[in-house]
Formats: C-alpha cells, sequence, structure tokens
C-alpha cells in the first residue's frame, strides 16, 4: 500500500497499557519507549486524524498486588487510577517535546494537573488537532482501563478503537507459549466472549458489540503499524466487529 494512502477514519481512540510505556523496563517508564509511542502517534497527527489515547497504569501498579499491602480493592482501583495520571502526564511531556499539542484529562478531578474529563471540551481538542490523552480510567472502581477506553470511544464517537498489544492480533491461544496457536484476521465480538480469548475484558467488548464499535488489535512494537492501519492495511492486526462469528 502506498504510504501517500488517504486515511481511512477520522478519529480513533488508542487503548495502551502501563507495560507499553514501561519497555523492557520490570517498572516505571521506559524513555525509548516514550519515544517509541510519540513516534507511532505523530504518524497518525500528520495525517490529520484526530487521535485520543487511553492510559493504563500496570507499570506502576496492579490491582493484584492488594492482597501483599492488605488493601481493598477499592482503594487499590484508585491507586491504580492515580498510576494511570502519571502515565498520561509522562506521555503528554514526551508528545510536547516532539511538538505535538497535547492534552490530559482525567476521570477524577486534579484541576492543577490536568483538565477534568469534559467530553465537550475533549471533542474540541480533538477538532483542533491536540492529542487528547485521557486518565483515571472511569472514575469508578471495579472497572478496568480497557472499558474506560471502549467508553470515551463510544462517547467521542470514535471511528476505531484499537488496541496495542505485544502481539499481532488475536489468536485462539497464546502465541507466546504454542506454536500452533492461529491467528485471526476478523473475528465477532461474541466469539471473542464465548472463547474467553482475554484480548479485552468482558465489559469492554460487550460496550463496543453494543454500540457497534469497530476494534482493532496490533502490535504496538512493529514500527508504523497504527499508521498504516488508519490508511486501511489491516494486514498486520486483527478485526474485532459484529460482521463474523467465528
Amino acid at each position: 500500500m502506498s504510504s501517500a494512502a488517504a486515511p481511512r477514519f477520522k478519529r480513533i481512540v488508542l487503548k495502551l497499557s502501563g507495560e507499553a510505556l514501561s519497555g523492557q523496563l520490570a517498572h516505571g517508564l521506559d524513555a525509548g519507549a516514550l519515544r517509541s509511542i510519540c513516534a507511532e502517534i505523530s504518524q497518525v497527527a500528520a495525517l490529520q486524524v484526530e487521535i485520543a489515547v487511553v492510559v493504563g497504569g500496570g507499570n506502576f501498579f496492579r490491582g493484584a498486588e492488594a492482597s501483599s499491602l492488605t488493601m481493598s480493592r477499592v482503594s487499590a482501583d484508585y491507586v491504580g487510577m492515580l498510576a494511570t495520571v502519571m502515565n498520561a502526564l509522562a506521555l503528554q511531556q514526551a508528545l510536547l517535546a516532539e511538538r505535538i499539542d497535547a492534552r490530559v484529562q482525567s476521570a477524577i478531578t486534579m484541576t492543577p494537573i490536568c483538565e477534568p474529563f469534559i467530553r465537550e471540551r475533549a471533542l474540541n481538542h480533538l477538532a483542533h488537532k491536540r492529542v487528547v490523552v485521557f486518565a483515571a480510567g472511569t472514575g469508578s472502581p471495579f472497572f478496568t482501563t480497557d472499558t474506560a477506553a471502549s467508553l470515551r470511544a463510544i462517547e467521542l464517537e470514535a471511528d476505531l478503537l484499537v488496541k496495542a498489544t505485544q502481539v499481532d492480533g488475536v489468536y485462539d491461544r497464546d502465541p507466546k507459549r504454542y506454536a500452533d496457536a492461529r491467528r485471526y484476521d476478523r473475528i465477532g465480538y461474541d466469539a471473542v466472549l464465548h472463547q474467553n480469548l482475554g484480548i479485552m475484558d468482558a465489559t469492554a467488548i460487550a460496550l463496543c458489540r453494543e454500540h457497534g464499535l469497530p476494534l482493532r488489535i496490533f502490535d504496538i512494537s512493529n514500527a508504523g503499524c497504527l499508521s498504516r492501519i488508519v490508511k486501511g492495511d489491516n494486514r498486520e492486526s486483527t478485526l474485532v466487529d459484529s460482521e463474523v462469528d467465528v
């Protein structure tokens, strides 16, 4: 496909895990990973595509750690939300350093450091070709950042939700453990739920299904893949939508 191909989408939402921001590190933020992700976002922004990002916080704190800290699930989820704010601010600063205008909006009000989530304001930023980075998940415990990504994409009437992972799509089982794992080019929401494929939590997939929001799964380490997806090259990702039931 020609690099000059026109984008197929006007507005997308990118879901990034905290682990994507930690790169090769066990915890925290990796400068190289941040630069690489900024390069991917920059390529999409250069196509005049509106892009919002939902970040996770697993590189700083995961809810599973709460049991060893005698912490309640509610408190653990709030700690996880704060971890996403750190990641969002770091990503914003990395984008600004690359001269990509960016704003952070949080589902938990933190006015000294970022904006509260306001849909109309987010849409205005996107219309002005600013990248909007969403933090603090949905602002409520018991919901993952995957669910937050689906929710924000629906609220913003995005054309596509794209989830960055460490594999090039959806497989019938873990391709890192099973050499014969089968990769899907396309799969239905119901099949993802029925087979418990774990690409996103069930609530996130159900939201996508209910609102007809297409989802693509791709490998964030595959340089340029995000912009190729935006331009309609689907060879390096899996589409999850309502059109088929595998």
